[in-house]
């Protein structure tokens, strides 16, 4: 599904208008979504089985589907009211249309002290905002930031909890709670004061519960603060040709297309089939992490994972996860070292795919071994923040031939002290870093990378020609050539050491069966996130253990391909 600005929006209408498919049609059926969208919802948020709506309608072609939605929802027995702000009443048949069917219509123009609409949303089971659409950006004013805010504070108090006469202490209760949230709040392709194309959004505008965009969903809708106030987002069929939309280069991950990229497994497979990873990582400091990133592998379907782990550690991550088989590196006091470069080198020949990484650690002498490993050599630069640089060439006896490879963790953070670190890498690489190591990577700031994921993983991927997996709320993946996927998971329980290595072995299991970097990106940072939310359902926002994740990852397979 793409992902548009609201410059391609418009470019997509005006083509399938011109291809006969006109805006009016397209406006009947995002009203008609709309409109479904409320009686599905509006009724338990009510109780009742004809919802009473409030329609708050402005100019425009968002004001427009608004009242499509109302003649809907008339035509089927709820309840409407039809609120116009700033609306031209002349020769506008839509609103001849309520008029003809007896929709109540109340302007703002006659209702100056608003107490109409206070009153309207204190008693209706649903509020749908269809003021200001995907044209408008900017801050609220005047008459309808005045609006918006009577009608949110309207809201708020309905859903006010009301003092408890007796005290729970805690208890469970004996009976599930109703669902609905009272009343129900639906945002016409986003609440009104959202900018579509940067997340920006204005205090008043109206936290929604649910939103329906129309056609694309919007860049903005996955870019923060605004995302936090869409509630759930559905995306509305108006009638936009597949050819239309498949020029663009954005995306967002669907069941669907994941399910078109994961390996098939045949009946008769053997663990030959579904490739052979490796893993390099870990230190005396951090022994889990490389454990987590192999089982990750594992739990995506890699025939078999090894682990490259320095030899003091090795008794140590046995015991943790004894389906791996290991290869023993040489090190200094935990900390890979140089040396290991030798030891790799002559095993390297037998694997598909190579992570280098998880629990690495920042020791020079690894820093030394990572830069050898992928024959960055140079002087090391001192830009990179919060680690000690080198002063003085590092002389790799030359680059490895390497498999399809993942960077993460602290291979990053190592290769961020030394300049053009991207030149020697395989054609096939993934990087994995979360805001803190792209700032590294980059010098750019951390307020700067959070306004503008999707254009800087774009820009560093096609300047270091590999898969960018930026990770983070709504994590972006980014090809050299140009194309991105956004991952429609914004979750605060992945926020918990660990869960990045489970997420970079998944990349590398899927690597390993032969999927592309990018393919392999788009699919696992997927997967983790819908493993994320399953465990969400079970626990809540907090209190993840990265361990939770991976047997998890196969159910979300299974769900994905609708086993």
């Amino acid at each position: 599904m793409k992902v548009v600005t609201t410059g391609e929006m418009r470019a997509l209408e005006q083509a399938a208008d011109a291809a006969g498919h006109s805006y009016a049609a397209m406006m009947d059926l995002a009203g008609r979504a709309v409109a479904e969208a409320v009686a599905a919802h509006a009724g338990v948020a009510g109780g009742a089985e004809g919802a009473r709506v409030l329609i708050l309608v402005g100019p425009g072609n968002n004001g427009g589907d608004g009242l499509v939605a109302a003649r809907y929802l008339h035509g089927w027995g709820h309840e409407c009211t039809v609120y116009v702000w700033k609306r031209q009443a002349e020769g506008d048949p839509l609103l001849e249309r309520m008029r003809e069917e007896g929709i109540p219509t109340v302007w703002a123009t006659d209702d100056d002290d608003g107490r109409r609409l206070a009153i309207l949303a204190g008693e209706c089971d649903a509020v749908v905002d269809a003021l200001l659409g995907t044209g408008a950006a900017g801050p609220l004013r005047g008459t309808l930031r005045a609006l918006l805010e009577r009608v949110g504070r309207a809201v708020a108090e309905r859903r006010a909890p009301r003092p408890a006469r007796l005290e729970a202490l805690g208890l469970p209760p004996q009976k599930e709670a109703a669902a609905g949230r009272v009343p129900l709040v639906v945002a016409v392709d986003g609440p009104s004061g959202l900018d579509f194309d940067t997340g920006a959004i204005d205090e008043a505008a109206l936290p929604a519960d649910l939103t329906v965009t129309f056609g694309c969903p919007k860049l903005g809708q996955f870019a923060f603060p605004g995302a936090a106030r869409l509630g759930t987002l559905f995306v509305a069929d108006i009638g936009l040709s597949a050819e239309l939309t498949a020029p663009l280069p954005t995306e967002v991950a669907t069941p669907a297309l994941v399910k078109s990229l994961l390996p098939q497994r045949a009946a008769d497979a053997h663990k030959g089939t579904f490739g052979r990873a490796l893993v390099v990582g870990g230190s005396s400091n951090y022994v889990g992490a490389p454990c987590l990133a192999a089982e990750g592998a594992y739990r995506c379907g890699a025939g078999l994972v090894t682990l490259a782990v320095a030899e003091r550690i090795q008794p140590i991550a046995a015991a943790r996860l004894s389906e791996a088989t290991y290869l023993l590196l040489p090190h200094d006091l935990g900390a890979i070292t140089e040396e290991a470069l030798k030891v790799l080198a002559e095993a390297i020949d037998g694997y598909n795919a190579l992570l280098v990484g998880p629990g690495l650690g920042t020791e020079e002498r690894t820093g030394g071994f990572v830069r050898g490993l992928v024959g960055a050599g140079g002087a090391a630069s001192r830009r990179a923040v919060g680690f000690a640089a080198r002063s003085e060439p590092l002389a790799p006896a030359g680059p490895l031939p390497l498999p399809p490879l993942v960077l993460d963790a602290d291979a990053l953070n190592l290769l961020a002290q030394q300049e053009g670190w991207w030149e020697r890498l395989p054609a096939e690489t993934v990087i994995t870093p979360h805001p803190g190591e792209m700032a590294r990577l980059t010098g750019v700031g951390l307020a700067e990378i959070a306004q503008d994921r999707l254009g800087l993983a774009l820009r560093q991927a096609a300047r270091w020609r590999v898969t960018v997996l930026l990770k983070g709320a709504y994590s972006v993946v980014a090809a050299p050539d140009g194309r991105a996927t956004i991952i429609p998971f914004a979750n605060p329980l992945l926020s918990s050491a660990g869960s990045g290595d489970v997420l970079a072995g998944a990349v590398v299991g899927l690597l390993a069966q032969g999927l592309s970097a990018y393919d392999a990106a788009v699919c696992a940072a997927y997967l983790h996130g819908l493993a994320g939310a399953l465990r969400r359902q079970e626990i809540g926002a907090a209190g993840l253990l990265a361990g939770d994740l991976l047997p998890l990852l196969p159910v979300a397979m299974r769900q994905v391909r609708g086993d």
